[in-house]
This record gives structure tokens, sequence and C-alpha cells, in this order.
């Protein structure tokens, strides 16, 4: 049985550089999510993807639990907490292979981290459920 997470919002952004081959980047955006929950939109120099469904998020759920980082995201989440809001930084270079590589600080993304940014109501639950042990 597989446990939901609880509702939010998310949203991944990648900032471009004027050099940055936006297609590229916006497909290392695309990678962290599938092809399933939407477009990655391409605009104001970002490459953006926003969900109303927490699903979007079961990509990287995984990717935390089979690369055994769970324990580390969930500390990262938990120090980001604002409110009903979390921030985790991801690689980007990781990201265009298919990676969710974890960034403490944005200095360690040479070209800029992705931002993932989740937003509920049950912000907490939703972080559990992203770093959960349970299945794996």
């Amino acid at each position: 049985m597989t446990i939901r997470p609880p509702s939010a919002t998310v949203a991944l952004e990648a900032r471009l550089s004027p050099s940055e081959d936006t297609g590229k980047v916006a497909m290392a955006v695309r990678n962290l999510v599938g092809e399933s929950f939407g477009e990655v939109a391409v605009r104001s120099g970002a490459a953006t993807f926003v969900s109303e469904d927490s699903l979007s998020l079961e990509r990287i759920h995984d990717q935390l639990r089979d690369r055994h980082v769970r324990g580390a995201a969930r500390r990262l989440l938990l120090k980001s907490v604002k409110g009903d809001s979390a921030v985790l930084l991801l690689n980007r270079q990781a990201a265009a292979v298919g990676v969710a590589a974890l960034c403490a600080s944005p200095e360690e993304s040479p070209l800029g981290p992705i931002y993932l940014r989740m937003r509920s109501r049950k912000v907490e639950g939703l972080i559990d459920w992203l770093s959960a042990y349970e299945g794996g």
C-alpha cells in the first residue's frame, strides 16, 4: 500500500545564465519530476515547474530513498521550514542526468542549484513522507 503525501504546491526553479542552453536546463528540471505532471516553462530568466499535485515529488522521493540520503534531505528541509513552506536545493548538473543530488548551499552547484519549494498546510507531514524510511 502506497502512502499518499499531504496535499501541496510544488515548484522547481532553475535560474538561467545568458550562456546556458535553455533546453538543457528545462530538461534537468523535467528529469526531477518526470513527464506526467505538467510542463516546464522557460521565461523571465528561469526554467520553472509548478504543480498542485504532491505526487509530482514521487521521483525525488524515490531518488532520496535509492541514494540513501533521506536523513540528509530531512535535516535540510526541516532547517528551511518557514511557516507552511520548505525549500530543498538540488544540483543542476546531476539533475541533467536524472539524479536528485542535494546541495547544502547554492555554492555547491557551480551553475546554481534547482530550488525545490514546497508549500503545504501539513509541511512537516510532507517532509516526513519525502524522507520516509518505510518501504525501502
